[in-house]
């Protein structure tokens, strides 16, 4: 099981991560395009780096907005591994 990051570790990693906000113990970004298509590509884009990472996140789908929540659910809050895949899943953008 992941370890779990305390609050100073939580906010220096969240300030290092444009456009991602820790609401909780949840990381999350919502991402916007132009149309219910472009959307639908990026979650699908996300598929192979959250396999790859064996960490998948939640993700909710509005039209042209995709909500990405991360968060470790068997640590019980933020680990690394959230921080790390929300680095991958920004550069998807």
């Amino acid at each position: 099981m992941s370890q779990l990051l305390n609050d100073a570790e939580i906010q220096e990693r969240a300030g290092s991560l444009e456009g991602w906000s820790v609401e909780g113990k949840e990381l999350k970004r919502v991402f916007k395009f132009q149309d219910f298509l472009e959307a639908i590509a990026f979650v699908n884009d996300l598929v192979e780096p959250a396999e790859t990472a064996g960490h998948h996140p939640d993700i909710a789908i509005s039209y042209n907005q995709v909500t990405i929540t991360l968060t470790t659910h068997d640590a019980g809050g933020l680990t690394e591994k959230d921080f790390a895949l929300a680095t991958i899943l920004s550069q998807f953008i």
